[in-house]
């Protein structure tokens, strides 16, 4: 057996379902074409040939072959600018291009290879270095045709992983104006007193609640609430509360109880959160808790029960610039049953606000890696503190605190708050 026929077995034995199929043999010298064409015949090629640069770039603009074997020194376009031209040609496929060349300086080498192509072979041409090189670039191509191949994968599944993305993403948008429509009214006035809402959530839906209802003159109920966690099981947990906290369907809310079938009264703060505790301790297969500050306000005296579960303590703005913190602490709501919870009782004087809010706000990093707290907070407040509106008061409160926090974290929890401003009763009519 001669050392070509063996050649032969050995790259058919290699290649066995290679990558490399089809061969485009480029040389203006038909003998040179004859001689490379009869080589490649003996391994299973299919074989095209071009007698020029001109006609071989005809030729894969067609269809790219698998193999390129180029004569560098051509009349017209030459190899080198054949594989310039070549690798300009759009397309998926890769091609590996050898070129033919008598040339061997490195300058040479280094112009062909910077042109594109992959390979060298020097003139004439040995049959068993066509072999090897041949083989070499079939190993190429495999692992360049399986990476290209597990690149579609990963491109298709990351395509399919964007379009669930974006069906998740419109389901969030419209969970979260599901979730504002919890929140009617960001700002009401009773008489001359007004409560305020802040709601923020740091992602599309969050785990805060912020409320406020009026059975009647001279009577309102606010709070501020923080459920567990984050994500769409506490926006889903924030959406039961609301309903138990209605502004709107008074008969479903549990902090007002119709007396003689005619109005509606205020529960008391205290037996609110115990009711509250009940009913989530009750359902079974429910793990989430929440923090909360329930209030409710006598509008002609000032004075103010509230019930504190859990949640930051609240801060009274008085009038003279002092501030204070209110409350007495207590459980969350959901944690344990038949737990009983205190309120306490407070008075406001015209002119006074009250703020309650989440620990969005105290546990803000800020720079240096510490958090806001509340002595942060308080901070905040007196530098928006003459700002009499409050809607303008919470905005501007939260925009402070974008300025003040780590840029590099950002807000990291959702952020709310409620703003009770008593300004005193309305003034009696005497006219008779």
């Amino acid at each position: 057996m001669s050392e070509l026929q063996r050649g032969s077995e050995q790259i058919s034995e290699h290649l066995g379902e290679g990558s490399i199929r089809t061969v485009l043999v480029v040389d203006d010298s038909s003998l040179q074409r004859r001689i490379l064409v009869a080589s490649l015949r003996k391994f299973g090629f299919t074989i095209i040939e071009a007698d020029s640069g001109e006609r071989a770039m005809e030729i894969c603009a067609e269809a790219k072959p698998d193999l390129i074997l180029s004569d560098w020194m051509m009349p017209g376009m030459n190899g080198l600018e054949f594989c310039r031209a070549l690798r300009q040609i759009p397309g998926d496929g890769y091609c590996y291009f050898i070129l033919l060349t008598s040339k061997s300086e490195k300058n040479d080498v280094a112009q062909g290879l910077d042109a594109g192509a992959d390979d060298f072979l020097s003139k004439p041409v040995n049959p068993d270095e066509l072999r090897a090189r041949i083989c070499a670039g079939d190993r190429i191509l495999g692992m360049e045709r399986e990476l290209s191949s597990k690149n579609r994968m990963v491109s298709e599944t990351l395509n399919e992983i964007q379009r669930l993305y974006d069906a998740i993403d419109k389901d969030l948008i419209q969970a979260r104006k599901i979730q504002e429509s919890l929140v009617p009214d960001f700002h009401r006035e009773f008489g001359k007193s007004r409560v305020s809402l802040l709601l923020k959530p740091c992602g599309h839906i969050g785990g805060d609640l912020v409320g406020m209802f009026s059975p009647g003159p001279n009577r309102v109920g606010f709070y501020n609430i923080d459920v567990s966690g984050h994500g769409i099981t506490s926006a889903m947990m924030t959406a039961r509360l609301g309903g138990y906290l209605s502004s709107t369907y008074f008969d479903q809310n549990i902090a007002l109880e119709q007396r003689f079938n005619q109005f509606f009264a205020l529960r008391q703060p205290e037996e609110v959160a115990r009711l509250l505790n009940a009913r989530l301790v009750a359902d079974s297969g429910i793990e989430e808790y929440f923090t909360m500050v329930y209030c409710i306000a006598d509008l002609n005296s000032g004075r103010v029960r509230m019930v504190q579960a859990g949640h930051p303590h609240p801060l009274l703005l008085r009038q003279d610039g002092s501030v204070e913190q209110v409350g007495s602490g207590g459980l969350p709501i959901g944690l344990i049953a038949d737990v009983s919870f205190s309120q306490v009782e407070f008075s406001m004087n015209p002119g006074d606000r009250l703020l309650l809010f989440s620990d969005g706000f105290t546990e803000t990093s800020v720079a240096g890696g510490d958090m806001l707290e509340t002595q942060g907070l308080t901070q905040l407040i007196r530098e928006c503190w003459d700002v009499q509106d409050g809607r303008e008061f919470l905005n501007d409160l939260y925009w402070r605190l974008t300025q003040v926090m780590d840029r590099n974290r950002g807000i990291e929890d959702d952020v709310s708050a409620t703003l009770f401003e008593f300004n005193g009763p309305e003034p009696v009519d005497t006219r008779s």
